[in-house]
């Protein structure tokens, strides 16, 4: 399949999709890009969008067949995904946005005639988080529950229409990439400001296993799967786990360990920095395996670089055994592949 030559581009108002966007701009291969979202990006994104034709158009208005139609367009990159309810105002309006506008975006990409490749932001939270789940997790992994939070209930919501869409136009090859929750210095997610705290909450009596993915790893594997033909659905993580502990001083702050219970009252309330995604996956955790993706794009994300500690819990590079579902790594990394062995720092203090 070939490089397509017009690109519609998804929630072009946020980060990720305006980011996305420009750089796909930036690629010889592609003539147009077209970006879309229900609000126009902010001054800073205006200019990173210089070279992108954008418009401002709710994903559930018939506006997007108009442009999908007139614009000719070949290939479509779904990043209009709201992770947190915090954005939005509210889980009614996150699930509006989420599920029905992933919805409506679907029903109008099976009208149009041109398309051919289709790729959809989902997340890891799509395998939820409990006890009974295996260590590694594959992507033909059923969740062991249905999971709590409303992020991943949203985004097994929009698999599930994904599946539809590729049984009505089998000619479209669909890729749907599973994230691991994004770091870097650029990134401000819910996650990230939980970690940015002086002290920063933790389950009592629990230090899970996690991932995390360098945005600037998103980024290329992204720009791959619109420019190059990888159909399926991929796990997107970074090499090596860490745990929560190690997290959160690498991000130079300390742990305050709460009940399970208290952080969960709160994250049902949607007060806090703790959503109940999030609490679940600080009480299991979550590791996925990433060798599908390796095969397939020739490409395998790196170690955490070390941003900010505003940005990432970890800070630093964390290359380690890559756990596969063959072989799964229940230690998680303490040092870099380029450096000696450290021990990891005991306590520190919040303005060290």
């Amino acid at each position: 399949m070939s490089t397509p030559r017009v690109v519609l581009v998804t929630g072009v108002g946020r980060y990720l999709g305006a980011h996305l966007a420009a750089r796909l701009a930036a690629d010889p291969r592609i003539e147009r890009v077209v970006g879309i979202d229900s609000t126009a990006p902010s001054s800073d994104l205006a200019a990173v969008l210089k070279d992108v034709d954008v418009h401002q158009i709710d994903l559930r208005t018939p506006g997007v067949l108009r442009v999908l139609v007139d614009a000719r367009v070949e290939a479509v990159a779904h990043l209009a995904v709201t992770t947190a309810v915090d954005q939005h105002g509210g889980r009614a309006a996150m699930k509006e946005l989420n599920v029905i506008g992933s919805m409506q975006l679907l029903a109008a990409c099976q009208q149009a005639p041109r398309l051919h490749k289709l790729v959809i932001r989902s997340s890891t939270a799509a395998y939820g988080a409990s006890f009974r789940d295996p260590a590694i997790f594959t992507e033909d992994t059923e969740p062991r529950e249905i999971p709590r939070g409303g992020f991943a209930k949203d985004v097994l919501d929009i698999e599930g229409y994904v599946r539809g869409f590729r049984r009505r136009r089998p000619d479209v090859g669909a890729t749907v990439l599973r994230f691991a929750p994004f770091i870097g210095s650029t990134v401000d997610t819910s996650l990230t400001r939980h970690f940015a705290a002086p002290v920063v909450p933790t389950v009592f009596g629990r230090d899970p296993r996690l991932q995390f993915l360098h945005v600037d790893d998103a980024f290329e594997v992204l720009h791959r799967s619109v420019a190059e033909s990888h159909p399926g659905t991929f796990n997107v993580a970074g090499a090596g786990t860490l745990t929560l502990s190690q997290a959160v001083r690498r991000a130079g702050r300390i742990t305050m360990p709460v009940l399970e219970p208290g952080l969960g009252i709160a994250a049902g309330l949607g007060r806090g920095t703790v959503s109940l995604d999030q609490l679940d996956l600080f009480v299991h955790g979550r590791v996925v395996d990433t060798t599908k993706l390796i095969r397939e794009f020739g490409f395998t994300p790196g170690p955490p670089r070390k941003p900010s500690t505003s940005s990432s819990a970890a800070a630093g590079p964390v290359r380690c055994c890559r756990p596969t579902a063959s072989a799964p790594s229940n230690r998680p990394c303490s040092r870099a592949s380029d450096g000696p062995v450290r021990r990891a720092p005991r306590w520190r203090r919040a303005h060290d």
